[in-house]
């Protein structure tokens, strides 16, 4: 069978697609693989976009390779990306505080305490403290009222000041 008789003015239908398949697949494959690791998927892909076009392109298998190549090099580009952020979410996690001799408190004693407290109190420190959001954005981030999110942010508070022996303020 030729490529002129692959050819089609019509959509591709189930027939004419698994005769592409049979006779494209294999090439198709050893050619992606030069780009990624799963070259397979990237086939897979090109011949349900081919399926899915509402008219044959003139000439299918030079769509077809045309396709491949730009899925292989972006499912080489992912997973490129996906290696990289792994590998840095893997790498010893940075802690709450960068020590510095200036400091009034220990940062490990005060990233301790952090890791202490519960997950909505510690959530609504962050996102006060380090995120500078309000109360009132707070409360809308964690689903919650104002009020129920500046009690979390005053009882945290409270907690730290407790685990790192700091004496509680009247006015916060």
């Amino acid at each position: 069978m030729d490529d002129n008789e692959l050819s089609t003015t019509g959509p591709v239908g189930p027939e004419l697609l698994e005769r592409l398949f049979d006779r494209h697949a294999a090439a198709l494959e050893f050619y992606a693989r030069q780009w990624c690791a799963n070259p397979e998927d990237v086939v897979q892909e090109a011949m349900v976009l081919l399926a899915a076009e509402p008219q044959a392109p003139r000439d299918v298998a030079a769509w077809l390779y045309r396709v491949v190549r730009t899925r292989a090099i972006n499912a080489s580009r992912s997973a490129r990306r996906r290696n990289r952020h792994e590998g840095a979410a893997a790498l010893p996690e940075a802690g709450w505080f960068v020590p510095s001799p200036d400091d009034a408190i220990d940062a490990r004693a005060a990233a301790a305490a952090m890791e202490g407290l519960p997950d909505d109190q510690r959530e609504v420190v962050v996102a006060r403290v380090w995120g500078g959001l309000t109360f009132r954005q707070i409360g809308e981030l964690t689903g919650t009222s104002d009020s129920t999110a500046h009690r979390r942010y005053a009882s945290a508070l409270d907690a730290l000041r407790q685990k790192l022996g700091m004496p509680c303020l009247e006015n916060d």
